[in-house]
């Protein structure tokens, strides 16, 4: 397929394919951490979840399929009743909850059709803390209906002993229009060479994040990748260097790749070998690109840009 010079979406040759699917794990028997620390573990997550170590995760990102009719390769999911839904979340759910820490943190993504279920399982093992809505750029029009234009992230913890790094995710905001002092001196804000800016405290609802799309280095041919800037916050706030992220659901990898590029562990569960491989050709990239398109010099930008796009 002849694809635009503009087109950097990442794809995967068969020769690639068979050099990264090398770098792949499965799991026999019950793994210690190290096994799976850095690793991407290609199996279904049901058969490989009694045999992940107890207490190991410091912050667990859950980005399951939602609940709707969805083919991922060769691997199809359907819609079933909410209460069937909440059935089949809680059951890998529950058996998550053994390897997570006394202190850790877990958000799990969803859509206006799935929170209904996700809020009803997720109150029996955690304290509920927030549900995050983020806007999707991208969003089919209906003519019968409001048009989906945005989507869930529940966040949960453990116990009440937890990390949160507010200065770590607080958003630049331009000033459309400056107040300063009687003195002069500008008032809760900073004029630099782009423009007069403001950092204002992360609140639950999400307006600055850009789906991947085919111009964007960081898009793959997952159908329902989600952006690193999006992980990232979420990476951020929730763990500190050297603390393990874990994603049974991983995909094309996203929250792997980000929590190498933020100096975290990880670690992730892929079924489909195509998705995982790609994962692995991301994580190679990012050993000499650590770039997070929209977070940069500590700072998350309103749009999905640098501070120099600004």
């Amino acid at each position: 397929m002849n694809r635009s010079k503009k087109n950097k979406t990442l794809s995967l040759s068969q020769s690639e394919i068979d050099r990264y699917s090398k770098k792949l794990i499965k799991l026999k028997r019950k793994s210690s951490v190290d096994r799976i620390t850095n690793k991407t573990i290609n199996q279904d997550l049901f058969s490989v979840i009694e045999k992940l170590p107890e207490k190991f995760i410091d912050l667990l990102i859950v980005d399951p399929p939602y609940n709707r009719y969805k083919l991922f390769n060769e691997h199809r999911h359907k819609l079933m009743p909410i209460n069937e839904y909440a059935e089949w979340i809680d059951s890998f759910l529950s058996k998550l909850v053994p390897c997570l820490k006394d202190t850790s943190s877990i958000y799990f993504c969803g859509d206006w059709l799935t929170s209904t279920s996700i809020h009803l399982i997720l109150n029996k093992y955690f304290t509920v803390r927030n549900r995050i809505t983020w806007e999707r750029e991208k969003g089919r029009g209906a003519n019968s209906n409001w048009k989906s234009n945005s989507e869930d992230i529940w966040f949960c913890t453990v116990s009440n002993n937890y990390t949160f790094n507010t200065a770590n995710v607080k958003l630049k905001r331009r000033v459309l229009a400056p107040y300063k002092d009687k003195s002069g001196i500008p008032k809760d804000w900073k004029k630099t060479k782009n423009g007069n800016y403001r950092l204002t405290f992360p609140s639950n609802i999400w307006n600055d994040i850009t789906i991947p799309f085919w111009s964007m280095p960081e898009n793959t041919e997952h159908p329902t990748q989600k952006p690193e800037k999006l992980i990232a916050k979420i990476i951020l706030a929730s763990s500190n260097e050297g603390d393990l992220v874990f994603d049974p659901f991983l995909g094309s990898g996203t929250t792997s790749v980000v929590a190498k590029k933020l100096n975290r562990k990880y670690s992730g569960v892929e079924i489909d070998k195509k998705y995982a491989c790609i994962a692995e050709k991301r994580l190679e990239s990012a050993k000499k690109d650590n770039r997070i398109q929209g977070y940069s010099d500590g700072i998350f930008w309103e749009r999905n840009t640098s501070g120099e796009q600004a």
